[in-house]
């Protein structure tokens, strides 16, 4: 039997806390820039409410006991002029989407989806590129921080490498795929592509609170 898990809404339709996904993503589903988070008990996630979503969203307050003192300071701190992006997968209904976050602001840059029957490693991807094109359009020089070495990897070939079958439900997802691997093909970027350090650093700013 899943573990009981409770959802603190900061910015959404109504704010509060709720006992269930559904109900969680009755007030974030659609609602511009939601700001949102999981927690095991009831107690944290009365805490939390009660705080900034800030001390909750991105950085963890617990650093994972499993690294070394030697371990965190090889691994140092994240650049916080950095953009995060994460994708999300419902293994119930096969939606995905993605989102990505300024890093030091925690303001959500963008969120695509929910898109139908599509994969984790395809939104990542996708989330890169999206925050890639977001840099050049804008600019900037930021570092581009994904928790996916998969998607990491997809983009430095410049190709999707997905098993997953084309459909009709999917048609839109792979029409991104294909724009995606083009704008990389025809663009070039100076923007750091870097592994976010979920054991070192906690969750990833832009992930979306399902876990």
């Amino acid at each position: 039997m899943a573990k009981p898990k409770f959802y603190v809404v900061w910015h959404g339709r109504e704010t509060g806390i709720f006992d269930s996904w559904e109900a969680c993503k009755e007030q974030t589903h659609g609602f511009p820039a939601p700001v949102f988070k999981s927690f095991s008990t009831r107690e944290a996630a009365e805490a939390a409410f009660s705080a900034e979503s800030a001390d909750y969203i991105g950085m963890s307050k617990k650093v994972v006991s499993e690294l070394s003192k030697e371990e965190l300071l090889l691994i140092g701190n994240p650049i916080e002029d950095s953009i995060a992006v994460d994708g999300a997968w419902d293994n119930t209904t096969g939606l995905v989407e993605y989102q990505g976050v300024n890093f030091k602001t925690k303001k959500v840059l963008f969120h695509i989806g929910p898109l139908e029957d599509g994969t984790i490693n395809m939104v990542e991807f996708l989330a890169i590129v999206h925050a890639l094109a977001l840099c050049k359009q804008n600019n900037w020089n930021k570092p581009i921080y994904s928790d996916s070495k998969i998607a990491l990897s997809w983009t430095r070939d410049k190709k999707a490498r997905t098993n997953h079958e084309p459909s009709e439900k999917n048609k839109k997802l792979f029409e991104m795929l294909e724009r995606a691997e083009k704008w990389l093909e025809n663009n070039t970027y100076e923007n750091p592509l870097l592994k976010w350090e979920t054991k070192a650093w906690g969750e990833n700013p832009a992930d979306f609170g399902r876990k």
